[in-house]
């Protein structure tokens, strides 16, 4: 699993069980807070009421007349009171409140129903607990199996007239007040306050989600281009490091593009240093041998044939060197520095009249099937690239031999052709053909450095093409060079 999903999994985990225990803990408080704001409303309209309707109980427990009592008559009037008021997106059109007063054993003389005038609630917690000095207080259903039902009930102490009470005696309770209110009535408040949490809270944890997932796509993103930027490098491919932003990621690919860059830079010194002097030994040798032999003071036929090796094997190290600092310069470039349009027709051109004179030399035969097209590139490198190429083809021909240079195109690449009747590359050195320093023996028995092709191979993979080589059936060898349209 991929270290950007296994995060986005993780943040994910980690954020749904956060979700969870906040939501189970936030939502499941909101139905007790409701109540408790509830029932510290009814305590304050309880000892309100209980106040207000004290001195018609105490005129009541004098005559026996509490219906008549003017305060009780509008406050069963009330009750039938009509309104239209929105709460918080919710609508209230009548009380929700009973209000029912019990005397000193705890029977009902006033119920603002009207249906339980008589009856015994001395029982009841409201009742029990508020006549002995307590706060009384209880939540009853009127029907058992239905949790909707609940009536919460909070009581207050009406208290007797005392015309002087000494400090410290308690009052005398001669009856109670409660006032009722079913909490279904604030049902519509709790779902709400849990629909909009709920909903927020939704909106958060997308919110949240999509930031994580932005992250990890960014993490992974970065860890992706720095991981194809290491597998490009590991298969010696020309890449350079990605932009990767000011941060560890990015500070972790400039530290890995630096330990490639001493890794590859000693191996590679080691490698040039082993090889190079291989390669020279053989001229040297040479020089030394017709130094040695010239000392001699030979004939004056033979002086001029070792003063001729001499030239010509110092013109070999020379073109070994420059060739291979040639080679050096591309190998360790991860992109082109100059790029511009090219007209292959033109550059074609410009190459073949590089060559023209062993081209004459020869007689060969140029045969141009090619068309003009348009390439991104160095101009300069492509001409060295297929000059080399060129010289390979003439080298390899016999007199009056042909070189045919077509052309394929198909969707965004352009594939040159360059093929020669010369005497094929044996089934051995098809592996090898582009290793440093490693050449086939020529028509003209000349030697070559054996830096040509891997200079076109670096180059070309420079442009972001290929090039490959390959016998023809009817004899001689065919160059396929592939490279991007402009």
């Amino acid at each position: 699993m991929k270290i950007g999903l296994r995060l986005l999994l993780s943040y994910a985990l980690i954020l749904a069980l956060a979700a969870w225990f906040v939501l189970t803990v936030f939502v499941a408080e909101v139905k007790p807070g409701v109540r408790a704001t509830l029932e510290d409303s009814l305590v304050d309209t309880a000892q309100l009421l209980a106040q207000l309707v004290s001195d018609d109980v105490n005129q009541a427990g004098a005559n026996g007349q509490l219906s008549q009592a003017l305060m009780l008559q509008r406050l069963q009037q009330i009750s039938a009171r009509q309104m239209d008021v929105e709460i918080s997106g919710v609508h209230k059109k009548t009380l929700d409140y009973r209000v029912y007063i019990t005397d000193a054993r705890g029977i009902v003389i006033f119920d603002s129903s009207g249906r339980d005038l008589g009856k015994d609630y001395s029982r009841w917690n409201d009742v029990y607990l508020t006549l002995r000095g307590q706060y009384g207080a209880r939540s009853t259903r009127i029907d058992a199996e239905d949790e909707n039902s609940t009536v919460m009930h909070v009581a207050a102490p009406i208290y007797a007239k005392q015309v002087k009470q000494a400090q410290g005696e308690p009052k005398q309770i001669i009856g109670v007040l409660t006032v009722a209110k079913a909490t279904s009535a604030i049902r519509p408040f709790i779902e709400r306050s849990q629909y909009k949490i709920l909903q927020r809270s939704f909106w958060l944890l997308v919110a949240t989600l999509l930031i994580g997932i932005g992250f990890s796509w960014w993490l992974n993103h970065s860890l992706q281009k720095l991981r194809h930027y290491v597998m490009a490098v590991e298969r010696n491919e020309k890449v350079s490091l990605p932009k990767l932003g000011q941060h560890e990621v990015g500070e972790l690919g400039l530290a890995l593009e630096h330990m490639r860059d001493q890794l590859e830079g000693k191996q590679y010194v080691e490698t040039l240093m082993h090889t190079l002097a291989h390669e020279l030994k053989s001229p040297i040798a040479a020089i030394q041998g017709s130094a040695e032999l010239l000392s001699e003071d030979p004939p004056a036929a033979e002086r001029s044939r070792f003063l001729h090796n001499i030239i010509e094997q110092n013109q070999r190290q020379k073109q070994l060197i420059d060739k291979l600092l040639a080679l050096i310069k591309v190998e360790k470039q991860q992109q082109l520095s100059q790029v511009s349009d090219i007209n292959i027709v033109d550059l074609l051109d410009q190459v073949l009249l590089d060559f023209s004179d062993a081209i004459a030399r020869k007689n060969l035969r140029i045969k141009f099937e090619v068309q003009t097209h348009t390439l991104q590139g160095d101009p300069l490198l492509l001409r060295q690239a297929i000059g080399n190429l060129i010289d390979n083809a003439i080298a390899f021909s016999q007199n009056g031999a042909e070189i045919h240079l077509h052309q394929q195109v198909n969707d965004e690449h352009f594939t040159l052709f360059i093929d020669d009747q010369g005497s094929g590359i044996p089934d051995y050195a098809i592996a090898k053909i582009f290793e440093r320093f490693y050449s086939l023996p020529r028509a003209d028995a000349a030697k070559s450095t054996g830096l040509g092709l891997p200079f076109v191979r670096e180059v070309i993979s420079l442009h972001g093409g290929e090039v490959s080589l390959e016998n023809l059936a009817e004899g001689g060898v065919r160059v396929r060079l592939c490279l991007i349209l402009g």
